[in-house]
């Protein structure tokens, strides 16, 4: 079992339901998701640049992302039909909790005058997103394959209902938000 699940199983459940007044174990807020979205932009058409960029995504997530295409063309964005887009993937279960653990404990306090991430992220249901400028910050990633730098976008799904209820559980688990 990852360790930052088995934290949240046996330190933050009881938290949560002691400050929510929870009853029902069920009703305590849990991870969901995590979905990493990465755009791209004109020089990605290369399909070099595109498979180091899939690659990247690869090793970070530990899982292989689906490329989206455009559904059809717009002449003022120089975009053609099927022309590659993005990429973006969905992590659960253990493959979540492991990416979760490296972005809070190896990534992100590897940013250069790192504060915090900003708090106010929250769509109101109790999800929270966030973007990264560039990959590099990920110990994972080798400076000297890097072509291109391209920040991505990571979404965290959780089952609050409500924002402050998300918001403790990402407190708990270890997210360092800007004060």
């Amino acid at each position: 079992m990852q360790r930052l699940k088995s934290f949240y199983l046996e330190t933050i459940i009881p938290k949560l339901k002691e400050e929510f007044g929870y009853v029902n174990s069920y009703r305590v807020p849990k991870l969901k998701k995590i979905v990493i979205n990465r755009g791209f932009d004109e020089s990605c058409q290369n399909s070099k640049i595109l498979e180091v960029l899939l690659n990247e995504l690869e090793i970070i997530s530990g899982q292989k992302p689906i490329i989206s295409k455009a559904k059809k063309a717009i002449a003022n964005f120089k975009l053609k039909e099927k022309m590659p887009v993005g990429m973006f993937l969905t992590l659960r279960s253990e493959k979540m909790y492991s990416f979760l653990d490296r972005l809070i404990n190896l990534s992100l306090p590897r940013i250069r005058d790192f504060q915090g991430i900003n708090k106010n992220c929250f769509d109101g249901s109790g999800n929270f997103s966030f973007g990264l400028s560039e990959q590099s910050m990920f110990p994972e990633i080798n400076f000297d394959k890097m072509i291109k730098v391209q920040g991505l976008n990571i979404t965290i799904v959780t089952t609050a209902e409500t924002n402050q209820e998300a918001f403790f559980l990402l407190k708990e688990l270890g997210i360092p938000f800007r004060d």
